[in-house]
């Protein structure tokens, strides 16, 4: 993890995401702490890595997603090189 990103504040805020039980409480939550576009960009990330780890082709997933070459390759280096946090939320929603 980065050492700049930890801190008493994202603590609480992720503490607060962990309390969260349902898509429509997830939606009342993040309606209120994000713009639309925070969540649409977040939304369209995760379904990049998920398309990736699926091993679709970038061209595909362009089609699929509207998301940039460079969108794309950034998700790609964070599946390479990253914490795991999406190989983590893919394996558990795949139980």
């Amino acid at each position: 993890m980065k050492p700049d990103l930890k801190s008493r504040q994202a603590d609480s805020l992720f503490e607060a995401i962990l309390t969260l039980e349902t898509v429509d409480e997830c939606y009342a939550f993040f309606t209120d702490v994000c713009t639309v576009n925070e969540i649409k960009a977040l939304s369209q990330r995760y379904y990049v890595a998920k398309l990736l780890m699926d091993n679709i082709t970038y061209s595909e997933i362009v089609e699929r997603t509207g998301a940039s070459t460079a969108t794309i390759s950034r998700v790609k280096r964070s599946l390479e090189y990253g914490e795991g946090g999406y190989e983590i939320t893919a394996r558990r929603l795949n139980k």
